[in-house]
């Protein structure tokens, strides 16, 4: 079977200068701050928040010259080209409208909404402005998704018949009111780190017929287990999420040419290794770049950068349809486990 191919992912550092302002100063934009910071020429110039302390910290941090306190007075600034939203992701929909109404382009952190009807009305409003929206989904970014993303556009590994992705990601703390355990902010496995698993069966087998879902609920009523099987076609999806006890953060596809397994954390930039039909190894790629972890935000930063120049709005890596596809599946999941949706999760 042939080698693996050479990335096709551009150096983040050749993106054009947009200047970013941060909506929601929390330890996810910090991250994606310093991926910026470190690899790109991006332009952090403005941070909001309700809390002036939280600002000021977060501005000192990371030498962000304008604060703001209030989302209305950031979404203002016109000095910003494109907000991330990194608040809870109970706040997304509202968060994303009011930029989206000033104007402005948005990333949105993951996922887009807490469902896919309110992921359908940011999509929708941000057509009808004509700005730039696209989910966070910076794993699909990666060089190494580009690596399995040509596989499966060359066919190389044959028919497929199945994905599988596990992401728990540790014992919750047991605070009712933590972000993790609270229904009313989006709490439980599946919105907090569901979308990883249900991308990754999306983005090699497609969007599922048919969605099973088997876990466990915690005293909140939130998902703190859960096993996904998605079938799409003859080919079956795996996904295991939870907040018990971490897993090995690792992905598969498998063909009857051949398989992929990602290294863990496949998240993240990592490595892969490409077997034969016969189980043999084939090949081995490692990432060579040194943007470990949340270093690798710097590539859909850059990507969403590229898009907006060009006048597009989203990327064609990870369009408004993937995103609210995943959200689907997300919601028949949380459903069939008795996760009722919290008053207000309605477009």
């Amino acid at each position: 079977m042939p080698l693996l191919p050479a990335t096709r992912t551009p150096d983040p550092a050749d993106a054009p200068v947009l200047r970013w302002g941060v909506l929601g100063p929390g330890e996810i934009a910090g991250d994606f701050v310093a991926a910026l910071q470190r690899h790109t020429r991006q332009r952090v110039v403005a941070v909001g928040s309700r809390s002036a302390e939280r600002a000021a910290a977060f501005a000192a941090t990371y030498a962000v010259p304008n604060v703001h306190v209030g989302y209305e007075a950031l979404v203002a600034d016109p000095e910003v080209d494109v907000v991330y939203i990194a608040t809870p992701h109970s706040e997304h929909t509202a968060n994303a409208l009011l930029a989206i109404a000033a104007g402005k382009h948005v990333l949105i952190e993951k996922p887009v909404a807490v469902t896919a009807d309110l992921a359908g009305t940011i999509f929708a409003a941000a057509e009808a402005a004509g700005v730039f929206a696209m989910e966070a989904m910076w794993t699909r970014f990666l060089p190494q998704t580009d690596v399995v993303a040509q596989l499966l556009e060359d066919g190389a590994l044959g028919r497929l018949s199945l994905a599988t992705a596990d992401f728990a990601g540790g014992p919750a703390p047991r605070d009712p009111s933590s972000r993790l355990l609270d229904p009313a902010q989006g709490g439980g496995a599946l919105l907090d780190l569901g979308v990883y698993v249900a991308w990754w069966s999306q983005f090699t087998l497609g969007t599922p017929d048919a969605v099973t879902a088997r876990g466990a609920l915690g005293p909140t009523g939130v998902d703190e287990q859960a096993t996904l099987l998605l079938e799409a076609g003859e080919a079956q999806g795996i996904g295991v999420v939870g907040l018990r006890g971490r897993t090995a953060w690792r992905a598969s596809v498998v063909g009857a040419a051949g398989r992929v397994e990602v290294d863990s954390p496949y998240w993240a930039a990592s490595g892969l290794t490409l077997f034969g039909a016969d189980g043999a190894v084939a090949d081995r790629w490692e990432d060579p770049y040194g943007r470990p972890f949340r270093q690798g935000l710097c590539y859909e930063g850059a990507a969403t950068a590229r898009a907006i120049v060009e006048g597009r709005t989203g990327c064609p890596e990870h369009p408004a349809e993937r995103a609210i596809a995943v959200l689907e599946t997300l919601d028949a999941a949380r459903h069939e486990l008795g996760y009722a949706d919290p008053p207000g999760w309605t477009a």
